[in-house]
């Protein structure tokens, strides 16, 4: 975990607005994906899918939910950034460790939405697993873009869910997006890949498409 966390200062800072809302966000591709391959660091899934897939989820008794219904209305991602004066550090000063450090606990103890706990929920995002790639992959944390984890820091604690399957799951590689339903819990836990603040008991897994 430290070796990530002690990359550049450009991937932190990117990853910071990766998890606001602000314009200067990463760029959602609306393009056809349908392989980890066609993804880029930063990107989200297109929220035009989740629009279509509504009425399937509601049928299926559980609530479609953006990963923005997880954190609390008053939380602001940027405040523990903007509050770090990342620039006036040289590489390998260590007040930039420091300055990451500061971070890095701020957004392992990001707040969760409390009205989330016991819900019946379908989201999608990226897996990130937990035992290694194989074919019968049982727990993998769900992350909102594409690279987090694996090639840029974390993202914070609620922005994080920890995804035990009721069945073991085939086929599914680092990155690959999934549509997950199940039973959301506010429960925080750490990984070996990151802090995540939700805990999901997986019903049913469904691949990503944009034509769904």
């Amino acid at each position: 975990m430290k070796t990530i966390w002690c990359g550049a200062l450009a991937a932190v800072l990117a990853l910071c607005a990766a998890c606001s809302d602000a314009a200067d966000g990463p760029k959602v591709d609306d393009s056809p994906k349908t392989d980890a391959a066609d993804y880029r660091i930063g990107d989200k899934l297109a929220p035009a899918v989740a629009a279509r897939a509504a009425s399937a989820a509601v049928a299926g008794g559980y609530k479609l939910t953006s990963w923005e219904d997880l954190t609390p209305k008053d939380w602001d991602p940027m405040k523990d950034v903007q509050a770090l004066s990342f620039r006036m550090f040289g590489d390998g000063d260590p007040r930039a460790q420091a300055a990451l450090d500061r971070l890095k606990r701020a957004w392992n103890n990001a707040p969760t939405n409390a009205a989330m706990d016991q819900q019946r929920v379908r989201i999608a995002g990226f897996v990130v697993p937990l035992e290694g790639e194989s074919d019968q992959l049982r727990e993998f944390l769900l992350v909102p873009y594409f690279g987090a984890c694996i090639h840029v820091p974390p993202p914070p604690a609620n922005q994080t869910i920890h995804v035990k399957l009721a069945k073991p799951l085939a086929g599914v590689r680092t990155m690959d997006a999934l549509w997950v339903s199940g039973t959301l819990h506010t429960a925080f836990s750490d990984t070996a890949l990151g802090t995540s603040g939700y805990r999901m008991d997986g019903d049913v897994t469904e691949a990503y498409r944009r034509s769904r």
